[in-house]
């Protein structure tokens, strides 16, 4: 879904990389864009990685290592689980409610791509969906939590028009456009734990020590193709199709820690640490090369089958990842004090042991520093007092390293904005949480430079769940 008008893509001079032909702007970039981007870097391996945390956390730069809370996910790190509300009867050990939630976001993106030194450019602007988790109080300090988020996109489109020549002589031989295509992504269908561990203090039993663990199964599809037209006057020629679509999957599994250290009465600091282990997916991919003639009523229509190949077994070996930070936290007190957090996060991810059916790809290992926290002002009868404002930075290298190293730059500023609570639903309560994030992704030592704005809505709905009624 386009959220502006139809965008004719503007030309971009041509760019010089002879390894990876696709990346060679050297004409027109084809057709309107309706429903895709146009990155050229999602073409390496399992494409352009989307934001894998919640739009809270989103806009506090993506901190997720020590954050927990009771009315959103954090389905980064399952042993935020254990911090899902519930609630125990008077006189009583035994739950007799919990507090479920249902949070769902989606993505407003909008992606300009620049050759270095040049005033071309190239827009796209799409919505996308995010996430949808739902998280369930078990017990005490032990939660569920499943849903669904993508993983990765890809999604580019290049032409390049070019003169080939004779390998021994240099000479002219025919005009050639050839275009470079690919679609696809991965997605995540998760379920997960989290449960706390008590520590006896002097006074009492305190939770302190938090585990949760994630499962599910990662799938998703790579689609490239290459489409080659020799251009005569005189001699026509059939086109040639090179095509590889490869569908993969495995199961999927990650683990986390948290551990919270109360300062005093008021404050309160949270270590935590999460990871995957990476491992293969399974892969079966269809090999195609073809000649095909194109036809305005029917589209591309095969002529020739050169080879066929269906269901090449193979695998896709992902890298691990690891994430740790801390996050410190003032608590707010009740019409008398504002509250706050801020944290740091740093996470690592071997992207260069990456192997796609054996082969390696231009990538590298990948690291990212964030910075973010939230301001609570003192709740008043004004409603912007009682809005929760969100920052955040980050900053690494990309995963992608075409040429020179590849940097991201990046910023954030949200919003946690609680609606009405219903008469008709008084256990209900419901936020709006938004997030405007900028990114900046290489600069003129690259072949192009991104600059994209998103802006993210997440709806965190709760209400009272399992309860005890009784009547009179």
């Amino acid at each position: 879904m386009q959220l502006a008008k139809s965008i004719t893509p503007k030309k971009i001079k041509a760019l010089h990389l002879s390894k990876w032909a696709f990346l060679v702007f050297s004409a027109t970039l084809v057709s309107p864009v309706f429903s895709q981007d146009n990155s050229p870097y999602s073409r390496f391996g399992i494409g352009d990685l989307v934001p894998g945390n919640n739009i809270v956390n989103r806009a506090m730069g993506g901190i997720t290592a020590g954050y927990f809370d009771q009315l959103s996910i954090n389905f980064n790190n399952p042993a935020s689980y254990s911090s899902f509300q519930s609630f125990r009867e008077k006189k009583s050990k035994k739950m007799s409610s919990g507090r479920a939630i249902l949070d769902i976001g989606i993505n407003f993106d909008n992606r300009t791509l620049r050759e270095p030194n040049s005033t071309n450019k190239f827009t796209a602007s799409n919505a996308l969906f995010s996430y949808i988790q739902v998280g369930v109080p078990l017990k005490q300090n032990w939660g569920l939590s499943f849903g669904l988020r993508p993983v990765s996109r890809i999604s580019y489109k290049v032409l390049r028009n070019e003169m080939l020549k004779d390998p021994l002589t240099g000479q002219n031989i025919e005009n050639a456009s050839t275009l470079f295509q690919g679609s696809g992504g991965s997605y995540l269908a998760s379920v997960g734990t989290g449960f706390s561990l008590f520590t006896r203090t002097k006074h009492k039993l305190e939770e302190r020590l938090s585990i949760g663990f994630n499962t599910g199964l990662l799938f998703g599809e790579k689609d490239y193709s290459t489409r080659r037209a020799l251009l005569n006057d005189t001699v026509s020629y059939y086109m040639a199709n090179y095509e590889t679509s490869t569908n993969f999957k495995n199961l999927y599994f990650d683990a986390g820690l948290q551990y919270k250290l109360p300062l005093n009465e008021k404050m309160l600091l949270s270590l935590g640490v999460y990871g995957s282990l990476g491992g293969d997916m399974k892969g079966k991919q269809d090999r195609i090369r073809e000649t095909y003639i194109y036809s305005e009523n029917t589209g591309n229509l095969r002529l020739d089958s050169v080879s066929d190949q269906r269901d090449v077994k193979g695998t896709l070996k992902l890298p691990s990842t690891f994430t740790a930070g801390f996050l410190l936290q003032k608590f707010a007190l009740q019409n008398k004090e504002g509250g706050w957090m801020l944290g740091i996060d740093f996470s690592t991810q071997q992207w260069s042991k990456y192997r796609f059916y054996g082969q390696a790809d231009s990538l590298r290992n990948q690291w990212t520093l964030r910075i973010g926290g939230q301001i609570n002002p003192v709740p008043r009868r004004n409603y912007f007092s009682n809005v929760t404002y969100r920052f955040g930075f980050f900053t690494g290298p990309d995963y992608v390293k075409v040429g020179s190293k590849l940097p991201i730059l990046g910023g954030s500023f949200g919003l946690g904005l609680p609606m009405a609570i219903s008469r008709q639903a008084p256990n209900q309560a419901t936020f709006i949480n938004l997030a405007f994030e900028y990114l900046r992704r290489g600069n003129n030592d690259n072949i192009v430079r991104e600059n994209q704005f998103r802006f993210s809505l997440g709806f965190s709905l709760s209400d009272i769940w399992f309860i005890k009624r009784k009547y009179e």
